[in-house]
């Protein structure tokens, strides 16, 4: 606590880190709502600049960029259907149907506590407890419990957003497909770059750098909802939402209690491991609000409990991410990758010398993640005021702008027309996806988790000498998978019996 103290009076006794400190939040904040452009963007464009700026500024500049940016793209998600980014696409799934619902206020009002709950939990444990949490974690997960993590997390939310059960594992499967085109990660075979289309041959080099998951999850939620709400315009059924202001009660809070906790602690532990962060975490956080929720047929339809999972997990996972990068000299992703090049521009490498060498760094970074998540509440809440307005813009006047930023999103991500191709492509798709019962989201769901899968698996094959049966000798890693398959089979289970129950009532 005299630590924390002192980091604080540091950092806001400073005029030069306060003004850093605004910047980095609304920066982030505001990068984070723009599709295809997110906070790694602004950490890129920022980057070179910190060779001239003191060492616990430049650091705690990106960590608080960090914070916001997580946050960020859940305003657009909710009200447009448009994550910023991918961690932030599960609240797609429930904050879009409660913006149709005329409940947007709510939706983000969910968002902006329960990320502001997550990041301060994540950044107190943080504080607490780095060293003890970064090495037990590094010791006791390898690729082989990765790999367990993520079919774990497969097989517990691959029937959200779909009809049946059986389309939603069909819309896995094409996102696991998907992620297959590319470049093999074991071999560097190229993989579907080429062949065949109704007789007429074909070759892309493009393709060999894969399908990359930001045009298609632009292309799934924000170009096929505008094709959806053109034809409810063209049908003459289309209710325009309603701009609403008004934040969840404490009894819709304590009624999602446990799925916050429960979001916080899966945010937390996905958040250690190197490599897999934020993205994981929100669905990993989905997934499991879905699964243990009494009423998971209402999930995808407008469920304040899916906001609050998603929100919750991928915030908590901002603190966490720290942990490795600071205690074992290990970043856990593109942004902390990023700062971990800060130490090093000024001569200094993360790891356990770092809390004696240079402390008062590091509490810095510490208070200023901790005062960031706290300062979510009230900067989303003033954003929340403007930016809910847009919803009272006529659609065929918004309907040409959200078509224009993402295609800018798409575009800006690798210079590549390619992706803009693709983004409509998947728009086509997801609204005939719509139409028949078919997710989106578990085509997405695979695409994203399929990339880190397969590396993970082919990581842990290599390790094993490709004896899958190496699997069960890791105490952690058989657990998940049992766990998964036990998931899966009581699914199916339950789906065929609740044909039969509703084939007898009928009958």
């Amino acid at each position: 606590m005299v630590e924390f103290i002192g980091g604080t009076l540091t950092l806001f006794g400073d005029p030069t880190a306060v003004m850093l400190f605004g910047l980095g939040l609304i920066g982030g904040m505001l990068f984070g709502a723009i599709p295809g452009v997110n906070m790694l963007t602004l950490g890129a464009v920022l980057l070179p600049f910190t060779i001239n700026m003191e060492a616990p500024h430049a650091v705690m500049l990106f960590s608080v960029i960090y914070c916001s940016g997580v946050f960020g793209g859940a305003i657009t998600a909710i009200l447009f259907n448009i994550p910023g980014a991918p961690e932030n696409a599960p609240t797609c799934f429930d904050g879009y149907p409660m913006t149709v619902k005329g409940q947007s206020g709510k939706a983000i009002g969910a968002a902006v506590s329960c990320s502001a709950i997550g990041g301060v939990a994540s950044a107190v444990v943080m504080m607490a407890a780095t060293p003890l949490i970064a090495g037990w974690a590094v010791r006791a997960f390898g690729p082989q419990e990765i790999f367990a993590l993520i079919f774990f997390g497969l097989a517990v939310s691959a029937s959200v957003g779909a009809e049946t059960l059986w389309k939603g594992w069909l819309s896995v499967f094409a996102g696991l497909i998907i992620a297959t085109i590319g470049t093999d990660p074991v071999g560097g075979v190229p993989r579907f770059n080429e062949g065949s289309v109704l007789g007429m041959e074909f070759s892309s080099y493009y393709l060999s750098a894969g399908i990359h998951f930001i045009p298609m999850i632009l292309g799934f939620f924000a170009v096929s909802e505008v094709f959806t709400q053109a034809m409810s315009i063209a049908e003459g059924n289309r209710k325009r939402p309603k701009a609403n202001l008004e934040f969840p009660s404490l009894a819709e809070f304590w009624a999602v209690r446990f799925t916050m906790l429960r979001s916080m602690f899966l945010g937390f532990f996905a958040g250690i491991l190197p490599g897999i962060g934020a993205t994981l975490a929100a669905f990993l956080g989905y997934s499991q609000a879905v699964r243990w929720s009494k009423t998971p047929e209402r999930f995808g339809k407008g469920e304040l409990a899916g906001v609050v999972a998603s929100e919750t997990a991928n915030n908590s996972a901002t603190g966490a991410a720290m942990i490795p990068l600071l205690a074992l000299g290990l970043p856990g992703g593109a942004l902390t990758a990023m700062i971990m090049g800060i130490f090093q521009i000024h001569g200094m490498e993360p790891g356990p010398l770092i809390f004696i060498n240079s402390s008062d760094l590091v509490w810095i970074t510490f208070a200023a993640m901790f005062w960031a998540n706290l300062c979510i509440v009230f900067l989303g809440w003033l954003q929340t005021k403007t930016v809910v307005h847009i919803l009272n813009v006529p659609f065929r006047w918004l309907a040409p702008g959200i078509l224009l930023l993402a295609t800018i999103g798409a575009y800006a991500l690798r210079n590549l027309m390619v992706d803009v191709w693709v983004m409509f492509l998947a728009g086509a798709i997801g609204f005939f996806l719509r139409r028949t019962g078919y997710s989106a989201a578990g085509i997405v769901l695979g695409l994203i988790l399929g990339k880190l899968g397969e590396s993970a698996f082919a990581k842990s094959m290599q390790l094993m000498d490709y004896d899958f049966l190496g699997f069960f000798s890791r105490p952690i890693a058989a657990f998940l998978i049992i766990a998964a398959v036990l998931t899966i089979v009581s699914s199916i289970w339950n789906e065929i019996r609740g044909r039969e129950l509703q084939k007898a009532l009928i009958d």
